[in-house]
């Protein structure tokens, strides 16, 4: 386990797939870090913890058949980013089917960077 407390190694997107709130269809960010237990999103508003969340992420065409990933998960923690106009809030996943943990898991392995 790292200093944070993480034992599964994130993975930093090439770029921003976008999460929307499934319950009012709103847009609360853009994921700049997966594993399979959980995302990190980068945006421009607050985004509560510690509440259960329906989030549907858009899929890239060109690696998936499917258009988004339906899931739910809890909101940990939230803080400013290194730039001040974004914060960023990690999610922890709840629930995963078998098909959305292999979504993740090819999510990772094919858009993610080489670290």
């Amino acid at each position: 386990m790292d200093t944070e407390g993480r034992t599964l190694k994130r993975r930093h997107l090439i770029y921003y797939l976008e999460v929307f709130n499934e319950k009012n269809d709103e847009l609360l960010g853009h994921v700049v870090d997966i594993t399979t237990k959980g995302i990190k999103l980068i945006s421009e508003h607050p985004i509560k913890t510690k509440q259960t969340f329906k989030l549907r992420m858009t899929l890239p065409k060109e690696q998936f058949r499917e258009t988004s990933l339906r899931f739910e998960a809890v909101s940990m923690w939230s803080e400013k980013d290194v730039n001040p106009s974004f914060l960023v809030t990690g999610f922890q996943a709840v629930n995963l089917d078998e098909d959305a943990s292999r979504i993740i898991t090819n999510l990772v392995n094919l858009l993610g960077f080489n670290d």
